[in-house]
């Protein structure tokens, strides 16, 4: 018997704007995505998985690799196997349905990360539903790499704030981020450095803004490790936010505790 629902919620972006004009490719990473699903499917959880338009997110290829998975073969397989076939990551739902059917039904909501949020989710206003939803009933709240962007969604100005940063504005950003649900949170997200990494080599590109900078506008005290893809979890109240990939297992098993404590509360 599930000890409850778990929703995941993945993006349905394919590109990313880039500096100068123009798109780049992007999507959701592979590792971010599975092996958190399959710990709280290992602890007893049921995994429900959402987005924006209800179809199935796209894994960016710079993800689709063993190295994701400290080379290990075995491991890779079986994940796309999962990604490829299970019924949890192929019964698509869309946001505003799974809020239709009532954000009682579930226990925690985990967002992967990837670029790809950067363009839908954290602009999102059925995502801001559900996470403001989940902020307001303490619910364990997780979210990785680029995943964390999601949460200026629950600002009441998100798409303004997130208009304001592409424009460059930092003053005006933190003008639309008054009354931000997360103010104050500690948090961590995909650094300044591993960005420009994936920017040089993945990219071939500048974003127009970093992910720490734009948390920090909204008003959220943001902590990075001094050595890249470092695996990095902080956890403050309800929110669990992991910083790159290699923080997979360690906000897996983060958020499976603060699960296990709801539900013996």
């Amino acid at each position: 018997m599930s000890k409850g629902k778990v929703l995941v919620i993945g993006s349905n972006a394919t590109r990313i704007e880039i500096q100068g004009g123009g798109w780049g490719a992007t999507g959701q990473y592979l590792n971010e995505t599975v092996v958190p699903a399959l710990a709280v499917i290992d602890a007893g959880y049921e995994v429900v998985l959402a987005t924006p338009d209800g179809t199935k997110p796209h894994i960016d290829e710079a993800s689709d690799s063993a190295q994701h998975f400290e080379n290990d073969e075995a491991a890779y397989n079986r994940a796309r196997a999962f990604y490829a076939n299970d019924p949890s990551m192929n019964g698509v739902r869309t946001l505003r349905s799974v809020i239709g059917e009532g954000l009682d039904n579930y226990v925690g909501v985990f967002v992967p990360g990837g670029q790809a949020p950067v363009v839908d989710l954290m602009q999102d206003p059925e995502l801001g539903e559900i996470l403001r939803h989940f902020h307001e009933k303490s619910k364990p709240t997780a979210l990785l790499c680029h995943g964390p962007i999601s949460v200026v969604s629950a600002m009441p100005h998100a798409r303004e704030f997130r208009s304001a940063l592409i424009g460059g504005d930092t003053a005006k950003a933190i003008e639309w981020a008054k009354g931000w649900q997360y103010a104050g949170y500690k948090m961590t997200v995909f650094s300044n450095t591993e960005e420009k990494i994936v920017e040089d080599y993945i990219l071939h590109a500048k974003l127009y803004f970093n992910m720490v900078d734009a948390l920090q506008a909204a008003g959220g005290e943001v902590i990075t490790t001094e050595v890249d893809f470092e695996p990095n979890v902080i956890v403050d109240r309800e929110l669990i936010t992991g910083q790159n990939p290699r923080s997979d297992h360690p906000i897996a098993a983060k958020f499976v505790e603060a699960l296990d404590r709801a539900a013996s509360a």
